[in-house]
């Protein structure tokens, strides 16, 4: 199940800092398919060849957007509030999940979130010509 696959790890590999866009920028372009593209005012991360959106980057580098299936976000926020929400209005519609990068453990939990949201994007094509990013069995 996609929640499952979420990795919290105590510490942070970050120094005490944050995660920052390019820490999203390399780990989400390092996923087959993965494409950048300038939408809204904001970058974008992609697959190719349809452009199916896995992640966003807000205008001040210090939220992304993720998919997210929508019965596993009131969980996901109720577990950990500082780091992820919903913007009011808009994310209501969509399986979409905001998370503050400044609230992200280490490289490993962003790398975990990215690569959950990029397999929910992923064309089952893609999905099966990567085995080795296939979520973890039960």
């Amino acid at each position: 199940m996609w929640r499952g696959s979420w990795v919290t790890v105590g510490g942070s590999a970050y120094g005490g800092g944050m995660a920052t866009a390019d820490d999203v920028r390399r780990i989400a372009l390092a996923l087959p398919g993965a494409i950048e593209k300038l939408a809204w005012g904001m970058p974008t991360f992609r697959l190719e060849p349809r452009g199916r959106i896995f992640a966003s980057l807000a205008d001040d580098d210090r939220v992304m957007g993720v998919k997210c299936p929508k019965e596993d976000r009131a969980e996901l926020i109720a577990a950990e509030p500082g780091k992820f929400f919903l913007r009011e209005g808009h994310d209501d519609h969509y399986a979409w999940l905001r998370v503050r990068l400044d609230a992200v453990d280490d490289e490993e939990e962003l790398h975990a979130i990215l690569l959950d949201s990029w397999r929910q994007a992923a064309p089952r094509k893609l999905l099966d010509a990567h085995p080795e990013l296939a979520p973890p069995q039960a």
